[in-house]
C-alpha cells in the first residue's frame, strides 16, 4: 500500500504558482494580440486602408514612393459578398482623388481623379478637358509633353465627346500628359471605387530634402 502511494505520488508533479501565473500572462498576450489584429483587419477592411503610389500619374499631387491614406467609409461600407454598401456619407464627385479597382486587371489597384460623374458629357480638345460644354481646369492638372498628338493617333489630348453611364465615373491622372486613365479605357464603375484619398501622411522632397505632408481631399465638405 505505501508502495502504491509513493508511486502515485512520483507521478504526479505540483504546478508551481510561478507557472500558473506565467501560463495566464501568455494567455493575456495572446488574447492582446488577437484582439488588435481583429482590430486591425476591421480598420482595414471598412475604415481606413494605407497606400503607396508606385507611378507619377498624380504628380505633381502624389510623387512616386508617397505614402496616403484612403477613407473605405466615406461611400459606403461595402457589405462582403454582396454588391452593396450602407452607412453612405456621400457619392464621389468631381475632384474627388479615389482608388480604385483597374478594370482590365481587378488585382490591381489604380488612383487617379474624378472628371465626370454620371450624366456628365466629358470631352478633350488639345489638353484642354470640357465637362457639359464647359473648360475644366483643375489646379492641380500638369502637362509636361508639349506635342499635340492627333485625334486618330492617340486620345492623350484629343477625345469625346463621352458621356458618362450611370453608376460609372470618368477618372484622369493629375500628370495629363503621362496617365493611363479613363481616355484610353474608359469609366471605373461605383462597385470599383475602394475609398477616398484623403490625406498625405508621408513623402520625401527630394529637391529640398525634407518630408512634405498635406491634405489631399476633404471627406465631407
Amino acid at each position: 500500500m505505501e508502495e502504491q502511494q509513493e508511486s502515485l505520488q512520483s507521478e504526479v508533479t505540483p504546478v508551481q504558482p510561478e507557472q500558473i501565473k506565467r501560463k495566464g500572462l501568455i494567455r493575456e498576450y495572446a488574447e492582446s494580440i488577437a484582439i488588435a489584429i481583429l482590430l486591425a483587419l476591421v480598420i482595414r477592411t471598412y475604415l481606413v486602408q494605407a497606400f503607396k503610389i508606385p507611378s507619377g500619374s498624380m504628380e505633381d499631387t502624389l510623387a512616386i514612393g508617397d505614402h496616403l491614406l484612403v477613407s473605405k467609409f466615406v461611400y459606403g461600407t461595402k457589405i462582403p459578398f454582396v454588391d452593396a454598401r450602407v452607412l453612405t456619407v456621400r457619392d464621389p464627385r468631381q475632384g474627388d482623388v479615389v482608388v480604385f479597382e483597374y478594370p482590365e486587371d481587378p488585382s490591381k489597384d489604380f488612383i487617379k481623379r474624378v472628371i465626370g460623374v454620371p450624366g456628365d458629357v466629358v470631352e478633350g480638345k488639345e489638353k484642354r478637358v470640357y465637362v457639359n460644354g464647359k473648360l475644366y481646369a483643375n489646379p492641380h492638372e500638369v502637362h509636361k509633353e508639349k506635342d499635340i498628338i492627333p485625334k486618330e493617333m492617340n486620345p492623350r489630348d484629343t477625345f469625346g465627346p463621352i458621356t458618362v453611364p450611370a453608376n460609372s465615373y470618368f477618372v484622369m491622372g493629375d500628370n495629363r500628359d503621362r496617365s493611363y486613365d479613363s481616355r484610353f479605357w474608359k469609366f471605373v464603375r461605383r462597385d470599383q471605387i475602394k475609398g477616398l484619398a484623403f490625406i498625405k501622411y508621408w513623402s520625401w522632397d527630394h529637391d529640398k530634402f525634407r518630408p512634405r505632408f498635406g491634405n489631399i481631399g476633404r471627406l465631407i465638405n
